[in-house]
């Protein structure tokens, strides 16, 4: 899935809009617009190789709510779609399939019923990533609203065991506060457990970038990316040439 680093540009979906929540709490959502597909065709005309879409009703919830602004996502872009918030049964999953996803991120699921996690993975075989949410050292459930008491290195293992393609890290301390990156502790974190990691939260510059994308030879495949390209802070073709930019070097 991850031949070589990967920028993803998130669309966090909240009510059928584009928003950006600060630390994951869902009254602090910034709303950046009510048209997630123009949002999502301005990502893959800007380069996006594959879309992060959050449902964070759903996540609440615990089964999809935003299926019908996937549905108009799908049909606006051809890159492939990954989708996260909810998913906690087999029948979510088909459902956010049959809607238009092409990948899938599964986070509470998989900590409070391991035999779902087994069994999206084979439903769908190297399409499933495991998401990792953690405050404050210990891992946060069903929108962040939640914590769990499972150590973070068993959760890494139920997503080894079960066969994810990779893990989605998100530091909720960070997330949407563009307070930058811990890109060594992430690459450390992908060694120590060994699986492929994809940073999220605290993006703020195009260094953060250029850090993490150093570290995809141990283990960061990838970035998601939100508010600072809603902010402005730059745009999804800088993050994604800043990422690919030959190293002073001379390393690809």
């Amino acid at each position: 899935m991850f031949a070589r680093f990967t920028v993803i540009p998130a669309i966090d979906l909240k009510d059928g809009k584009v928003v950006r929540l600060t630390r994951g709490a869902m009254d602090s959502a910034t709303v950046y617009g009510d048209d997630p597909a123009a949002v999502a065709r301005g990502f893959e005309a800007a380069g996006a190789e594959v879309i992060h879409l959050v449902d964070l009703d759903g996540a609440i919830a615990g089964e999809p709510r935003n299926l019908a602004a996937l549905s108009r996502i799908r049909a606006a872009v051809s890159c492939p779609l990954e989708a996260s918030g909810g998913l906690r049964t087999t029948d979510s999953v088909r459902r956010v399939i049959e809607a238009g996803a092409d990948r899938i991120s599964i986070g509470s699921a998989a900590l409070t019923d391991p035999p779902l996690l087994a069994a999206a993975c084979r439903m769908l075989p190297g399409r499933v990533l495991g998401s990792i949410d953690v405050r404050d050292g210990r891992l946060a459930l069903k929108g962040w609203v939640a914590t769990s008491e499972l150590p973070v290195s068993e959760a890494i293992a139920r997503f080894r065991a079960a066969g994810v393609a990779a893990v989605i890290y998100t530091d909720i301390g960070r997330d949407g506060t563009q307070a930058g990156v811990e890109a060594e502790a992430m690459a450390e974190f992908a060694s120590r457990n060994a699986i492929a990691v994809i940073a999220s939260g605290g993006v703020a510059a195009l260094a953060d970038i250029r850090a993490l994308s150093d570290r995809f030879g141990r283990g960061v495949v990838g970035v998601v990316v939100g508010r600072a390209l809603y902010e402005g802070n730059f745009s999804l073709g800088e993050a994604i040439g800043a990422a690919h930019a030959p190293r002073s070097d001379g390393s690809p």
